[in-house]
C-alpha cells in the first residue's frame, strides 16, 4: 500500500506539471486539497470502523500503471455483449480513459450528453459548480479519484426535459500487459423537472490485474427524476472502487439499482443526501456471486430535513468461499420530523464456507419518524425444495428456481424492459441453470 501511494505522489507531481495554466484554476485546487487530504489519511485499512470488514491490501499490491498513454483500438464486435443491444441509446464509451467518438453517441440538442474532459473546458461555470461539491471529504479513494479526475461521462438534463431514450456509459480497460490503474469520473446535473435513465459498467479485456478507482457526483434538482442502474460484471482479475454520492432537492426522486456479479472485489460506497423536503430515494442491490469474490456495499441515506423518504432493498446470494459485506447507515437529523426510511438485506449462503457481515444502522434524532431496518442470514427453505421436488422438478432446477425468486424483489425499480431481461438472464447464469421463463 505504501508503495502505490508513494507512486501515487509522484504520479501527480507529474499530473500537475502537465496542466500547464490550468494549474492555478479553481478546479484543479479542489484537486490539490483531495490529494492532501488522501496524503494525509493514506489508504483505508481494517483499523478504520468503515472498513473493518474488508481488507484492502491485496486489491493494492499489484505494481499499477497509474497512467495509459498507449490506447489500443478495440472493434465493437468485442465490445457489443456490454451494452443493451435491444434498445436505442446514447453512448458514451471510453477505452482506456480514453474518450471513443466512433463507438460513442452523443448529443448537445437540448441537454449535455458528453465527455468530463468537455465540460472541463466548454462548461467551465457548471465545473466549479458541481465538481468536487457532493462527494464527502473522508472517503480517502474518493479523494484519490477527486486528485487525478479528467476524463469520463458529463450528463446534464436542462429543466423541463425528458431525455428519449437511456444512455449508456461504459469504460472499458485492455491488455497493456502489466496491472492497470484506471479513475473515471463522471458528473450528473437533472435540472428542474428533468428526467433520465443511466446504465454504468466497467469491463476489463484484460488478463492482468486491474483497479477501477470511479467516483460519480449526481445533483438532482427541484422535481427531477433519476433512474441509474450499475451493472457490476468484470473479469476475476478486476477489481473495482466505486463511490457515488447523490445530493437531491425537493420533490426529485431518484433510483440506484446496483447489480454486482463479477469482480475479484467490489467495493460500493453509495452516499444519499436528502437536501430539501419530499424527496424520495430508492437503493436498490442483487449480488450473486462465488469462489474468491468479494463484494462491500456501504451506503448511507441522510435525511437532513423533514418529510423525506428512503426505501433500500439489498439482495445477496453467496456461494463457495464467497464474502459479503453490508453496511448501511440511515441518519435522521433532529429537524428531519416525518421522516420514512426502511432499509432490508437479506442473505443466503450456499455453503459453510461462505460468509456474509451485515450491519444495519439506524441513527435517529427525531421523535416523529418511521424508520425500520431489519437482515436475514439463512439457508434454502427445505419445505420448499422438498414441494418442488415432489413436483418432479429436478434437485439441480429446484435451487436455482428458489434462488432466482429469491433475487428478483431486487430487480423491482428497473424501467427498462430489455434491462430487466439481461439482469434475469445474467442471475440465471450465475445460478448456472437455464430457465425458461421470467419471473
Amino acid at each position: 500500500m505504501e508503495a502505490l501511494k508513494d507512486k501515487l505522489e509522484s504520479s501527480f507531481l507529474v499530473f500537475e506539471n502537465e496542466l500547464n495554466g490550468e494549474g492555478e484554476g479553481p478546479i484543479h485546487t479542489r484537486r490539490r486539497e483531495a490529494f492532501e487530504r488522501f496524503v494525509k489519511s493514506g489508504f483505508p485499512t481494517k483499523r478504520d470502523e468503515e472498513w473493518k470488514y474488508t481488507n484492502l491490501k491485496p486489491v493494492l499490491k499489484p505494481d499499477f500503471r497509474v497512467f495509459v498513454n498507449d490506447e489500443n483500438t478495440v472493434d465493437f464486435s468485442s465490445i457489443k455483449r456490454f451494452f443493451l443491444n435491444d434498445v436505442d441509446t446514447y453512448k458514451l464509451v471510453f477505452i482506456d480513459g480514453y474518450y471513443s467518438s466512433w463507438l460513442s453517441e452523443t448529443t448537445h440538442q437540448g441537454f449535455d450528453i458528453c465527455t468530463f474532459s468537455n465540460m472541463l473546458t466548454k462548461y467551465k461555470d457548471v465545473a466549479e459548480q458541481y465538481f468536487g461539491k457532493a462527494l464527502p471529504e473522508n472517503e480517502a479513494m474518493a479523494s484519490v479519484n477527486t486528485a487525478f479526475a479528467r476524463e469520463g461521462a458529463f450528463i446534464r438534463i436542462k429543466r423541463n426535459v425528458t431525455v428519449d431514450k437511456p444512455v449508456e456509459i461504459i469504460f472499458i480497460t485492455t491488455d497493456h500487459g502489466v496491472a492497470t490503474l484506471a479513475q473515471p469520473r463522471n458528473l450528473v446535473v437533472v435540472e428542474e423537472n428533468a428526467e433520465i435513465t443511466i446504465l454504468e459498467r466497467h469491463q476489463s479485456l484484460s488478463e492482468q490485474p486491474v483497479l477501477t478507482n470511479t467516483a460519480t457526483e449526481i445533483f438532482a434538482l427541484r422535481d427531477s427524476r433519476l433512474n441509474y442502474y450499475k451493472i457490476q460484471n468484470d473479469a476475476k482479475t478486476a477489481s473495482l472502487i466505486d463511490s457515488t454520492a447523490v445530493r437531491q432537492y425537493r420533490g426529485s426522486n431518484v433510483t440506484m439499482g446496483t447489480y454486482s456479479f463479477g469482480n475479484k472485489f467490489i467495493r460500493n460506497n453509495l452516499n444519499f443526501f436528502l437536501e430539501e423536503e419530499h424527496t424520495e430515494s430508492h437503493m436498490d442491490g442483487i449480488t450473486v456471486i462465488d469462489e474468491g469474490q468479494t463484494v462491500d456495499h456501504h451506503t448511507l441515506a441522510d435525511h437532513k430535513v423533514p418529510n423525506c423518504y428512503s426505501d433500500e432493498l439489498y439482495k445477496g446470494i453467496y456461494d463457495e468461499n464467497a464474502h459479503g459485506v453490508f453496511n448501511g447507515k440511515v441518519m435522521v437529523h433532529p429537524h428531519a420530523q416525518k421522516t420514512n426510511a426502511f432499509q432490508q438485506n437479506n442473505n443466503i449462503l450456499l455453503t459453510d464456507k461462505a460468509s456474509i457481515d451485515t450491519k444495519p444502522q439506524l441513527e435517529i434524532f427525531a421523535d416523529d419518524v418511521q424508520c425500520s431496518h431489519g437482515c436475514t442470514i439463512g439457508q434454502l427453505d427445505e419445505e420448499a425444495m422438498f414441494y418442488l421436488r415432489s413436483r418432479g422438478i429436478p434437485e439441480k432446477e429446484a435451487k436455482a428456481l428458489l434462488l432466482y425468486a429469491f433475487a428478483n424483489d431486487g430487480l423491482r425499480n428497473v424501467k427498462i424492459p430489455a434491462l430487466r431481461k439481461k439482469l434475469n438472464r445474467q442471475i440465471a447464469k450465475k445460478l448456472n441453470v437455464n430457465l425458461d421463463f421470467e419471473l
